[in-house]
């Protein structure tokens, strides 16, 4: 359900909005897309947003992840909610494609040193094969490590000092931007290599340390089941229920209230007016240290 704040129920509206038109564009182009944690979550057991969360994911089979940037790209879409994703040109301090609606502003704390366009965001997630070897699964989220820290190039501090001290090191010695492309780029065709060979099982790997290496059963994610989203209909796995308790336990069970919460920093919301008039006052901003 939408949330009682007037203005982050417009967040939500317009997220929804933008939402309808990846579904829909998927459709066009016969890609499968569904929604993925708090969205996923939401459509099971709120049949709409879950109160208190500020964004909807998505999670698309690899290979259609791919075609869809692509896609996107070329379109009309484009020029209202434009796709980006990391690039030998570009970086966002994200390992996953967005697609941002440039007329309003949601402006991410770990971003605001960065000239993007900071608009109201849905995040993109691809779905990779996951080998049927435990040792070879734990290779695999090496390179996913590997490609998070070089693609994002960010530090993940709230996942342990070893991890933040090795990721920092790791990027005080390779500071060329020439040099951590070819890094990251290398480390996704080593974590993705497995594709070519589907097993049983996928896994998330251009997420956070929280969710990264996650298994689950591919055929739950075989195609896509439309569930009541707020007006609307949303896609969510076929195997949700198997998918969902596998990720966030009892998920059917709402959070205690001092826990319902969003978890994105942000410096900066605003879902009428474009960002590019907060430039030098909420982002860009002259004199602040970059992160």
């Amino acid at each position: 359900m939408y949330n009682k704040d007037p203005k982050m129920k417009k967040l939500q509206q317009i997220t929804l909005k933008m939402a309808q038109e990846i579904v829909d564009f998927c459709k066009e182009n016969q890609l499968i897309c569904y929604f993925c944690g708090g969205g996923a979550i939401g459509a099971v057991r709120e049949k709409g947003f879950i109160p208190w969360d500020d964004d909807l994911d998505f999670f698309m089979p690899r290979d259609d992840y791919e075609k869809f940037y692509e896609l996107w790209y070329h379109s009309e879409k484009q020029i209202n909610y434009p796709i980006q994703k990391a690039s030998r040109n570009y970086n966002d301090h994200n390992s996953f494609t967005t697609i941002r609606d440039k007329n309003t502003t949601f402006i991410k704390t770990y971003q605001k040193d960065l000239d993007i366009v900071h608009g109201i965001t849905i995040d993109i997630f691809p779905l990779d094969v996951a080998p049927d070897s435990t040792l070879s699964r734990k290779i695999q989220k090496s390179w996913a490590l590997v490609y998070a820290l070089f693609c994002s190039q960010v530090v993940p501090e709230n996942h342990g000092g070893i991890l933040a001290l090795g990721s920092r090191t790791l990027l005080t010695i390779f500071k060329s931007a020439r040099v951590r492309y070819a890094i990251w780029s290398f480390a996704e065709k080593q974590m993705t290599k497995y594709n070519n060979k589907p097993t049983d099982y996928i896994t998330e790997l251009c997420v956070g340390p929280k969710y990264m290496g996650n298994v689950y059963f591919a055929e739950d994610f075989k195609q896509a089941q439309f569930l009541t989203f707020e007006n609307t209909e949303m896609p969510v796995p076929i195997g949700y229920d198997r998918y969902l308790r596998s990720a966030f336990g009892d998920y059917m069970k709402r959070p205690s209230k001092e826990n319902q919460c969003t978890i994105h920093d942000s410096v900066y919301i605003d879902p009428d007016n474009s960002y590019k008039q907060y430039r030098g006052k909420y982002y860009l901003v002259e004199g602040e240290n970059k992160l």
